[in-house]
């Protein structure tokens, strides 16, 4: 048992809160219990943040195919408080896909107790749109199909949580109720959706938009195109990369102003570049050059970030001007409810998993627990 004692805790349908926390895997009690953690009179305990859409980071990437690289993810974004995250594949040939997957199936088959949890895996491709493809490679395109998806969901062991996936292809309406029977997220993303594909795809069962604003068709005055129709229905969650390069300030606060509180998530899509500093890297074969935290191709094509999940809070908080727990919650308890773990996961209540990251004052992590475990501690 251990215990942060008489510590500013943001205990859930409370607020913050002056209060002992004691666990083991679990939250146990408000009571001081068990060794006490020190920490700084700065500190804040907040609940583990989730990333549902990342490719990599330290230097690996999920398309590595590889444990190794998997834990070297989870051990890097560990020391942004990150304490669950989504692998997140790209559009590549399907041995590569396949590859990947097997290689979330044996790693959280070993179920390792370093750095964040790696929760299941975001497909985002090959099931996209060209002419929205982003940085990833169009020769591997493909269009949506059901029958392709369950072979990569079976070399996952069933471990794929999101698809992203462009709802005006042809099969898309197809694919995702299927993946909607199955109790996975279908995910507007990388289309050139007009509002009536939108409409088609949300009565069908897609109820998320995969990086809002980025690689999707804009708001225009005569059809509002994925962008608008991701702002007007409230059916759907809103991902934001909230690194105030890939959107804007005025952007972002547009979308803070038109979700409801629980239908936006903070993602960082970072990729392997993450905690490397400026410089060369790669994605997807591709060389990716990063510089003063922008991360991009040769022609100059956004290619994910190296955004930092606790600084995407306080880019909310002290850019956009959101209420500090709510852009907290757009971290934790909205992406623990996307995925359908927030009985679990997401909040600190009594009997949730003891997932913590503790910040300073200046928004640094001083410490993250995933599972009762401290997975990361600042010296």
């Amino acid at each position: 048992m251990k215990c942060f004692q008489n510590a500013l805790v943001y205990v859930a349908g409370e607020g913050l809160k002056k209060c002992s926390l004691s666990f083991g895997d679990k939250i146990t009690s408000f009571e001081a219990q068990g060794e006490i953690i020190a920490l700084p009179d700065d500190a804040v305990v907040l609940p583990g943040f989730i990333d549902e859409h990342i490719h990599g980071a330290g230097g690996s990437d999920a398309m590595d195919g590889t444990e190794a690289a998997l834990s070297t993810i989870a051990r890097t974004v560990a020391e942004e408080g990150t304490t669950g995250f989504l692998a997140t594949t790209m559009t590549q040939s399907p041995a590569a896909i396949t590859k990947a997957m097997n290689a979330v199936k044996t790693y959280r088959a070993k179920a390792p107790k370093e750095g964040a949890a790696v929760l299941g895996v975001h497909l985002e491709g090959p099931f996209i749109a060209c002419k929205f493809k982003g940085a990833q490679p169009e020769e591997y395109v493909a269009k949506p199909d059901c029958a392709v998806f369950d072979e990569y969901n079976a070399a996952s062991g069933n471990a794929i949580k999101i698809v992203t996936l462009a709802p005006e292809a042809e099969g898309a309406k197809e694919l995702i109720a299927h993946l909607t029977k199955k109790g996975i997220v279908a995910s507007i993303g990388h289309s050139a959706a007009k509002y009536a594909d939108i409409e088609t795809a949300i009565a069908a069962g897609a109820c998320n938009v995969t990086h809002t604003y980025n690689a999707q068709s804009p708001l225009h005055h005569r059809d509002i195109g994925t962008v608008g129709s991701a702002l007007l229905n409230d059916k759907l969650n809103c991902e934001l990369i909230a690194d105030a390069i890939h959107v804007s300030v005025p952007a972002m606060q547009l979308l803070v102003k038109c979700k409801p509180e629980n239908k936006l998530t903070l993602i960082t899509d970072a990729i392997r570049a993450k905690g490397l500093g400026d410089g060369e890297s790669e994605l997807g074969g591709q060389k990716v050059f990063v510089n003063n935290g922008e991360a991009r191709l040769a022609d100059g094509t956004l290619a994910g970030s190296v955004l930092r999940m606790n600084r995407a809070v306080e880019n909310l908080v002290k850019k956009v001007g959101v209420p500090f727990l709510r852009a907290v919650d757009f971290a934790t308890i909205n992406p623990a409810r996307n995925l359908g773990i927030d009985k679990q996961a997401g909040s600190i209540a009594l009997g949730k998993n003891a997932d913590f990251t503790v910040l300073d004052g200046n928004y640094d992590v001083v410490c993250t627990v995933r599972g009762g475990n401290i997975v990361y501690a600042r010296r």
